[in-house]
């Protein structure tokens, strides 16, 4: 049994289509590396760092982090709609679906039929293209043994 318990680990098994991040090769590996010290709460979204905490990683993580899996595996990003208006982000990588950041949820979420979502929206606010950007310098640090 594996110790991954985001949703759609069994299929979060793509080839990286980059060299940048040394030692990622799936999007298990990339999972293993936001959690040893990628996701904090600086790169939680400010309406959720209320809730972060590490035994709560994921939280508040969803689009900075599913555009980073697209930057690597490539593929879409989709949202679920929230009751809030807000869309939880998740990928889908050549048919895979999966979603790195699910564990935040007590629910299991509906992954079908969702809209794409888009880095320009996104990250049309800036706090949230900053938060991606920290991330992929953590990530490259993590990657790099720094």
């Amino acid at each position: 049994m594996s110790s991954y318990r985001f949703a759609g680990w069994e299929q979060a098994t793509v080839p990286v289509k980059t060299n940048e991040y040394p030692g990622i090769a799936t999007p298990r590996d990339l999972y293993d590396r936001l959690s040893a010290g990628g996701w904090s709460a600086e790169t939680c979204a400010p309406r959720l760092r209320e809730k972060w905490s590490e035994e709560n990683k994921t939280c508040g993580q969803c689009s900075i982090t599913a555009f980073l899996v697209q930057d690597l595996f490539g593929g879409q990003v989709y949202g679920v709609p929230l009751p809030d208006g807000n869309f939880h982000c998740y990928n889908v990588v050549d048919g895979h679906t999966f979603d790195l950041t699910s564990e935040q949820f007590r629910e299991n979420l509906d992954y079908r039929d969702n809209p794409e979502q888009f880095r320009q929206v996104h990250f049309a606010k800036e706090e949230k293209r900053q938060r991606y950007e920290l991330l992929k310098r953590r990530l490259l640090a993590l990657c790099q043994g720094k």
